[in-house]
């Protein structure tokens, strides 16, 4: 039992579970943000525009006999919640659609800069070479050299050939 829980112990404070958490908290955070944008600052100008429609409240209404306790047909979801009617609830289905497009747009994003971040590190030049090999002993010489340091050979200026 000790070697299960110092496992698991290992196992939960490891770097990667730990920003698993955190990126799973920012997550449903970042989803009420998304949710409450959708139904508080985009839906009620769409729905204005589409002649004062409450996208939230549609339905379509599978209980056609059922009524409100006042005899009113069922037309919103919360009169189908208040009288227990079978509906279908497009409105709340398209506020959710348009939470998850605004939810991957954004993650397609932070994927693209990470991808664009990743490709500039990838693409970096290599260091300009400040030594050469000698053609004749293979010793490492400064890459400006004419003669070889340790032979004597004399070196083309740009280059590994003699010039002899």
């Amino acid at each position: 039992m000790k070697g299960v829980l110092k496992e698991f112990k290992e196992f939960a404070v490891r770097g990667n579970v730990i920003d698993l958490a955190v990126g799973v908290i920012i997550g449903a955070a970042f989803g009420k943000i998304v949710t409450s944008l959708v139904n508080d600052i985009i839906m009620p100008p769409v729905g204005k525009l589409l002649g004062g429609i409450d996208f939230s409240q549609k339905i379509i209404n599978l209980d056609r006999d059922m009524r409100t306790a006042s005899g009113q047909e069922i037309t919103t979801l919360a009169q189908a919640n208040e009288a227990g009617a079978t509906v279908i609830a497009y409105g709340q289905f398209i506020n959710v659609m348009i939470d998850f497009l605004i939810v991957a747009f954004c993650i397609f994003m932070l994927v693209k800069g990470i991808n664009y971040i990743k490709s500039k590190e990838h693409k970096k030049p290599e260091p300009q070479k400040t030594t050469k090999a000698c053609k004749y002993c293979l010793s490492e010489i400064p890459a400006a050299a004419t003669r070889c340091s340790h032979c004597t050979s004399e070196l083309e200026a740009e280059g590994n050939g003699a010039t002899a």
